[in-house]
């Protein structure tokens, strides 16, 4: 979940601010990182913030669970992926939003550009970056056994790995069952949240509902 909230409080604004100067130095950096997140596995960034912040800098450590600190490697290890992909779907979802007539319109009306973005073209843009965020998260998922390994976490990543090693089939078969079960539950929110973001597929729910 920290991994997640990672990839969209830094990929979506790094989208945001492309599509806002598309064809600037700040676009062309934004998806230069989203490129190479994108391009780098999950396995090989834990390595590279290992060997550069614990070994050469000894700033964090390198495995291991304690405080807090053991945990900002593995989860920015975890999300870079999630943020380059965040990062590209908000910039490709606010530049077709930003095209639109209705922002044309708002920007002739003397609207400041901060609520024309924030206010008008981020609410429309939300559902593909929301829908991004859910793929995200499966990737994650998968990624976190990675990133446990990495760093030696005990956590069920180590567990379940532990067990195919170990042929131990029914805790393979548990923990399989156990990650199936809180994705699908994730993925239920994220559909809840589409009726959130547009109230129009709330409406049409209600209206499909009344009808029967």
């Amino acid at each position: 979940m920290i991994s997640i909230a990672i990839a969209l409080l830094v990929g979506v604004p790094l989208g945001i601010s492309a599509a806002v100067h598309q064809g600037s130095w700040m676009d062309n950096i934004c998806m230069f990182i989203a490129l190479v997140g994108v391009s780098m596995p999950t396995f090989w960034v834990a390595l590279m913030l290992v060997i550069l912040f614990a070994l050469k800098l000894g700033w964090l450590p390198a495995m291991g669970i304690g405080g807090i600190q053991y945990y900002i490697l593995p989860c920015i290890a975890n999300s870079f992926g999630g943020i380059a992909t965040q990062a590209r779907q908000a910039r490709s979802s606010m530049l077709e939003v930003i095209r639109s007539d209705y922002i044309t319109t708002a920007r002739a009306k003397g609207v400041s550009e901060h609520k024309v973005i924030y206010g008008h073209a981020l609410p429309n843009a939300l559902i593909p970056i929301v829908t991004v965020a859910g793929s995200n998260l499966a990737h994650m998922f998968g990624g976190s056994l990675i990133i446990e390994q990495v760093f030696s976490i005990p956590g069920i990543g180590t567990y379940m790995i532990t067990a195919v090693n170990s042929r131990d089939y029914p805790v393979v078969e548990g923990c399989v069952i156990f990650l199936a079960i809180t994705f699908s539950i994730m993925m239920l929110l994220v559909d809840l949240a589409y009726a959130y973001i547009d109230p129009r597929i709330k409406a049409q729910y209600e209206g499909g509902k009344g009808g029967h």
